[in-house]
């Protein structure tokens, strides 16, 4: 019985550790244009190169979800199929697995393909898949990997702690004036997913020590208790990420945090010093 794991590239990694026996991971990239030029969210990308030329930039860059045909490539490759993606009011990922999804199960109606739209992005994803791959290896069926997926999702939290938000503004993920009051202020913003998967901007200072304290303060507010891994994605932000890090374990001893640079999608709209968590 062959696996598949697959996932949009805003998932942060582009490798799954200890790969159960069968089981296959992949990533069908998103696509960012800056001028002429397209760069492809695979991890060949040079990702500090992107944000240069995204800065020297003077014009609206712009990113593409994976075509429908892109996913059904992977899905054909396997007899089971998990598949994970960026929130649906985010991008047209979802759609584009849901689609794919439809084409592939008219030509072969004995796969089995569940699509997660997580309505979050980074960590979440990358968590998913992990989680996903070590139940494949205990032995679960399909319905209860899909089951136990969905209910590990929906318990789920997502931060952004951003320091510049002209991107988000340009292609509509945030409110024009929030992003452009926040970015003349120098303001370090703290950002969480709404229930419908879209960003809600709750919190805003000057100075990244205090958006990492109120993260910690946010955990404890929501119910983490360690048990959960944590994700700390960042975009050319290594010191940030590592003191965030350190201020968790520090907080709750038997927490697992891994700490992973953001590819290109999350960096696009993270952009440099950007920290995403998900817990």
């Amino acid at each position: 019985m062959r696996w598949m794991i697959v996932s949009d590239s805003s998932c942060e990694i582009r490798t799954l550790e200890d790969t159960a026996p069968g089981v296959a991971f992949a990533i069908v990239p998103f696509k960012i244009t800056i001028g002429e030029k397209e760069y492809v969210d695979l991890a060949s990308l040079d990702v500090p190169d992107m944000i240069r030329a995204m800065t020297e930039y003077e014009g609206v860059s712009t990113s593409a979800c994976p075509s429908p045909e892109e996913w059904a490539a992977y899905y054909r490759e396997a007899d089971n199929v998990i598949a994970l993606t960026i929130s649906s009011n985010l991008s047209g990922s979802y759609n584009a697995a849901i689609a794919a999804r439809q084409m592939v199960l008219e030509e072969s109606p004995d796969k089995k393909i569940f699509v997660l739209d997580t309505l979050s992005d980074s960590g979440a994803l990358a968590s998913g898949a992990r989680l996903v791959n070590r139940l494949i290896g205990e032995g679960k069926s399909f319905d209860e990997i899909c089951t136990a997926l969905k209910e590990f999702n929906d318990a789920g939290h997502i931060m952004f702690a951003l320091c510049s938000f002209e991107n988000l503004v340009k292609n509509g993920r945030v409110n024009r004036v929030v992003g452009f009051i926040a970015g003349k202020l120098h303001m370090r913003v703290l950002g969480r997913r709404t229930p419908d998967g879209r960003i809600d901007f709750f919190y805003k200072t000057r100075g990244e020590c205090r958006v990492l304290s109120r993260i910690l303060e946010e955990m404890e507010r929501t119910g983490f208790d360690g048990t959960r891994p944590v994700v700390i994605a960042h975009c050319m932000n290594p010191e940030g990420a590592e003191k965030l890090r350190g201020d968790i374990c520090a907080r709750w001893t038997d927490a697992s945090v891994s700490v992973v640079p953001c590819a290109g999608l999350c960096s696009f709209y993270a952009q440099d010093q950007g920290i995403i968590i998900t817990y």
